[in-house]
């Protein structure tokens, strides 16, 4: 136990707020758990969440919220492997999976079941909250995602992404026509009003990315279009983000396409089809697959029947 004196400035917060405040390791839902559990005394007595602390109180806390907390594995997930070697592991990451741990009480992400599969994944990466994941996948988002094994292997993975040397194709169904490939290259910034979204810049701003995607329509449905989409860049939401800026959202996007139909799937339709990188042990190229998943397959082969996948022509909208 530690015992912490509140300072003057403290002086009437709540116990729990208090602890949020004035302990390295500890959230506010942290704080809750260890005061329900009776880990944490006011001058030597146990009290609520709600008390409410004074200049001068010797508040007791437990060792643990002055330690960073372990990410913990979680052997009950269970995540198909598409590949691994002595210095790569590629998962299919299900729709509705995060990638990466945000905290570490979290046991759900695909980086508790790396953990539980491989433990040394503990010590790759920039945090074990990684388990040597090298890039991301947005919750709903399926297919391919690749972790190293070694340090070694995530710090050559990783500078492979940073120098745009990585191919990452996806499919993605999205509403509307489209009958024409193209380019997007408009960087791509936080919104302004919403830090869970995104917004398409038409030039460079202030702390904007550049973000290049390339689409190009597979299978037309008059409502739906089905499309083939590659990223050279990695900008979080880039291809939702570009897509539903050019007018065609993607398949149940909520966040960037708004309830346009009802008949819409739970998740974005949405999927990392196919990962190709250069091998940090073989220096030769790799590509990594993964099936279209049943929900997306499913939705697809309901649509009425197919029409022409489209033009050759390619159309590029830049900065407009």
């Amino acid at each position: 136990m530690r015992t912490v004196t509140v300072p003057a400035a403290a002086s009437g917060m709540r116990l729990d707020a208090f602890l949020a405040g004035y302990a390295p390791q500890c959230s506010r839902r942290t704080a809750r758990r260890v005061i329900a559990d009776g880990a944490v005394r006011v001058n030597g007595r146990r009290v609520r969440k709600a008390h409410v602390v004074a200049e001068g109180d010797a508040v007791e806390l437990p060792d643990a919220l002055y330690e960073s907390p372990q990410l913990q594995a979680n052997p009950q997930i269970v995540v198909p492997v598409l590949y691994e070697d002595a210095a790569l592991i590629a998962i299919d990451k299900p729709a509705g999976m995060p990638s990466h741990a945000l905290r570490a009480d979290e046991s759900d992400t695909a980086a508790n079941f790396l953990l539980a599969r491989y433990p040394e994944l503990s010590s790759v990466g920039r945090t074990d909250r990684e388990a040597g994941i090298v890039h991301r996948l947005d919750t709903d988002t399926s297919g391919v995602l690749l972790a190293a094994r070694t340090v070694a292997a995530y710090r050559a993975l990783r500078r492979q992404f940073s120098a745009r040397q990585v191919g990452k194709e996806y499919e993605a169904l999205v509403h509307g026509d489209l009958a024409v490939a193209g380019v997007v290259r408009n960087p791509i910034a936080h919104d302004r009003h919403n830090r869970r979204k995104m917004r398409v810049c038409r030039g460079p701003v202030p702390r904007s990315r550049p973000a290049i995607t390339r689409y190009r329509p597979l299978e037309r449905f008059g409502a739906y279009t089905l499309v083939a989409v590659e990223i050279p860049t990695g900008v979080t939401h880039q291809i939702r983000v570009h897509l539903a800026w050019l007018g065609h959202p993607v398949v149940g996007d909520r966040l960037y396409g708004g309830d346009r139909c009802e008949h819409d799937p739970s998740r974005h339709l949405l999927h990392a089809r196919r990962l190709t990188v250069v091998h940090p042990l073989t220096r030769r190229r790799l590509t990594l697959e993964s099936p279209r998943p049943s929900d997306f397959e499913a939705f697809v082969r309901r649509q009425p029947a197919k029409r022409q996948a489209g033009t050759g022509r390619i159309r590029e909208t830049r900065h407009q």
